[in-house]
């Protein structure tokens, strides 16, 4: 179990990285919170359940129950991190922010 525990949290970690080179390298706003919403919400659900994959390592009814709630929290994280997303780019068109395009810079 520790194993898998350490695949999924070396994999969210990894995802984690990439969403930052994402958001470091985009020209604009809204392709930036594309990277940086798709890469940390996978990132954050790998995490969350390696965390919960490695507290089952000691198998009792206490660690099952934990790690049902931290798989609740995976779950909420995972519906409510691309509406945040999709909330923030609605709010950035309706402000104004323009779109990029190969022409600008």
């Amino acid at each position: 179990m520790t194993i898998l525990a350490m695949v999924l949290i070396v994999a969210g970690l990894f995802f984690f990285a990439i969403g930052t080179i994402g958001l470091l390298r985009f020209p604009d706003f809204f392709t930036r919170l594309h990277a940086a919403g798709k890469c940390d919400s996978l990132a954050a659900v790998l995490v969350i359940t390696g965390v919960a994959a490695y507290n089952l390592g000691d198998f009792s009814a206490a660690a099952v129950l934990v790690s049902l709630k931290i798989l609740a929290i995976a779950v909420f994280v995972f519906v409510a991190s691309p509406t945040a997303t999709h909330a923030i780019t609605e709010a950035a068109l309706i402000v104004g922010v323009e779109p990029w395009t190969k022409g600008k810079k």
